[in-house]
């Protein structure tokens, strides 16, 4: 089997690995879609909740369109759920199709409520996503830890990696991606596929983007851990000043002159301007860090941040006019957390909501500091 390429970004906690079991089946690994708003009821197109096990979305698209009659083309969704473990989710489709749903049944797949609605479902539209995830095989002791790690992420929040999925089963994805705004080509091949080329140059996107974080990471944690001279010769593109501004903040995730910040759970971008007054708002979580998906439309940086993104996104200018470009939170938080621990089966299970676009395993994995699928 080849082995993956794909970066491993820093975490930002500093806990050993705790060992504990997790598989991604349908008991213990369940996703609930949490819509971007209420269904009215009323319209052309029918709203169908799904629930399903061991298939994507795709796989779900096409029982629907084989029972009903439906095109695929004629089918919407919000995001496109993993194929392991428990997956809820909204699919829209014309209201035409729905008596053909009448005696529905898949041994995969449930139809969970049926709904209306004025317009067709489109990719976003959703306010995020509620996880259940059950670890096993965990003594009392990494229970504690569990626990510490957990609660250390819902108090201070966690980098905003993108995910494994993105970068495709052996990790070559964003490899690829780059090869096609070099050459066009993939694999040496002239590509004409459209989707394709377009969702691999997003994963060479993500990947900078990951990398990008990571330094952010390893900046917010050096700064804590490093003197001024010392921090100096790590980065001498940071000058004086903008080092003095860093170690000055308590919080982990230090914030820069010049980076492009957003409101905080969704909003416009800004230039941070005045870093004591936007660090408030920052620690209010009203505000967040907007890391960069590099391209041609992209707000831009300036000062301090523009000289860090420059170390990791200057291979990118190259490229930009081939790409749109745009900003993603760089530091988000879990909402509704809980947890449990159950002694006698030795099972830790931790329930929480992310943004859309925010990766479970991105969580689990900065809890358990270690590739979750080893």
């Amino acid at each position: 089997m080849q082995e993956t390429t794909t970066f491993k970004p820093l975490y930002a906690l500093t806990h050993a690995p705790i060992e504990a079991y997790f598989s991604k089946n349908s008991d213990d690994f369940v996703v609930r879609e949490i819509p971007l708003y209420e269904f009215s009821g009323d319209g052309e197109h029918l709203i169908v909740e799904i629930s399903k096990k061991d298939m994507t979305t795709q796989e779900a698209l096409h029982v629907l369109s084989e029972v009903t009659g439906a095109k695929m083309r004629d089918f919407g969704y919000a995001g496109l759920k993993d194929k392991q473990g428990m997956t809820t989710q909204f699919i829209s489709m014309p209201r035409k199709f729905e008596s053909n749903l009448a005696n529905f049944s898949h041994e995969k797949m449930k139809i969970l409520s049926l709904n209306a609605h004025k317009n067709k479902l489109r990719i976003g539209h959703l306010k995020g996503n509620s996880f259940f995830i059950r670890l096993k095989k965990v003594l009392p002791s990494n229970a504690k830890k569990l626990e510490q790690a957990f609660v250390s992420i819902d108090k201070m929040g966690y980098a905003n990696y993108f995910g494994y999925q993105r970068f495709g089963k052996f990790g070559d994805n964003a490899e690829t991606g780059l090869e096609l705004l070099k050459n066009g080509t993939i694999n040496g091949k002239k590509s004409k596929n459209v989707k394709l080329n377009d969702f691999l140059i997003s994963a060479y996107q993500s990947d900078l983007f990951n990398r990008w974080l990571s330094k952010r990471v390893e900046i917010s944690r050096f700064a804590q851990d490093f003197s001024l001279s010392e921090l100096a010769q790590i980065y001498p593109y940071l000058r004086g000043e903008n080092l003095k501004n860093l170690k000055s903040q308590k919080r982990f995730f230090k914030l820069m002159e010049g980076e492009v910040l957003g409101h905080y759970p969704h909003g416009k971008c800004f230039l941070c301007e005045d870093l004591d007054a936007e660090g408030t708002r920052f620690d209010a979580r009203d505000i967040t860090s907007c890391g960069l998906i590099p391209g041609a439309k992209a707000y831009e940086a300036q000062g301090a941040a523009r000289a860090a993104e420059d170390q990791i996104f200057a291979q990118a200018n190259e490229y930009k006019a081939k790409m749109t470009g745009s900003r993603r939170f760089a530091w988000c938080y879990l909402e509704d957390t809980s947890y449990k621990y159950n002694e006698e089966k030795a099972h830790f299970t931790i329930n929480f909501t992310l943004q859309k676009g925010s990766y479970a395993t991105v969580v689990l994995e900065e809890i358990l500091h270690k590739n979750i699928f080893e």
